[in-house]
């Protein structure tokens, strides 16, 4: 059974639907990721989630209940924009941010340390916020998500201000939280981080829901249809390839490029074609990324919202 579930949410304000329709479930013990351009619907769908915003028509549950007051307590909300005390120290307002959230001081205080040392911040304990880089303040505000505990954790945009290392960090504590049988919801719009990171997925774009289901699954429904080669000699192939309409040039650098056929049986064709030119090193017929999903389901999702100029 699902933790979370929204059963056909909208969202308005004035004259501009942020979310259309939406309906979607997350379980314990898996990472589900909101994912869509900025203005797609995601932190409107996060806030009405969290209780800051209420919806205009549909269903919000989470462990059975309609999210309310009552719920928030056992959500921690990350939003992409910081939202802390910049002349506060760090962690007068993280003991009081998670006491706001029903621990005790003696408990919130041992929280927030734990957790400080985790990302090895122990001696921030006595600075501003003010004090602090943006990164340095990102980790801050994901302890303030996470130190009390919550069974729903909800990040937007959480990578944002992080350098690689710092990433790989964050990366693994959600998915030690996630083995501790929380419920996650991520949103993003940056492609290549979910396809690390997520076990289910929902694309959305105007609000409205594009593609739902395990990562997977909708990779698998794109089909094989994408051609990577990585080669070394003459690339005067390429010319030929863009006068081909039976293909597409997804991505081309030196030594390398990425292509999508109409017809993968033709794959052979390609490969002899390449091979008058140049040696191959790699050639592997593989699943569209992420990206290039939501890129053709974004252009079917307008083509079918704009009118047809033969017939308007």
């Amino acid at each position: 059974m699902a933790r979370l579930s929204l059963r056909n949410v909208t969202k308005r304000y004035t004259s501009v639907t942020a979310v259309d329709n939406l309906s979607l479930e997350v379980t314990a013990g898996r990472i589900f990721g909101l994912l869509g351009p900025n203005g797609a619907g995601k932190t409107s769908t996060l806030r009405m989630i969290a209780y800051i915003t209420a919806p205009d028509s549909g269903v919000i549950e989470f462990d059975g209940e309609v999210v309310g007051p009552s719920t928030q307590e056992c959500m921690g909300y990350l939003p992409e924009e910081r939202g802390l005390y910049r002349r506060m120290k760090v962690g007068e307002q993280l003991v009081y941010l998670s006491m706001l959230k029903g621990m005790t001081r003696p408990a919130a205080r041992s929280a927030v340390r734990y957790w400080l040392d985790r990302f090895d911040a122990t001696t921030w304990m006595s600075k501003r916020t003010d004090q602090l880089s943006k990164g340095m303040q990102q980790k801050v505000q994901f302890v303030a998500t996470v130190a009390h505990d919550p069974g729903l954790l909800i990040f937007d945009e959480p990578f944002t201000g992080l350098d690689p290392i710092n990433s790989d960090i964050l990366r693994d504590v959600i998915f030690e939280l996630r083995e501790k049988g929380k419920t996650i919801l991520f949103a993003s719009h940056r492609m290549e981080q979910v396809e690390k990171i997520c076990d289910d997925i929902c694309l959305i774009a105007d609000g409205a829901a594009l593609a739902s289901g395990s990562l997977r699954s909708i990779k698998r429904a794109a089909g094989r249809n994408v051609v990577e080669i990585e080669f070394d000699g003459s690339a005067s192939f390429i010319d030929e390839f863009k006068s081909d309409q039976t293909l597409e040039i997804l991505e081309s650098a030196t030594g390398m490029i990425r292509l999508r056929l109409d017809d993968p049986t033709r794959s052979n064709e390609v490969l002899d074609r390449v091979r008058r030119d140049a040696a191959i090193f790699r050639f592997e017929l593989v699943q569209p990324s992420l990206n290039e999903i939501f890129i053709d389901l974004v252009n079917a999702h307008t083509a079918r919202r704009e009118p047809d100029p033969e017939t308007s």
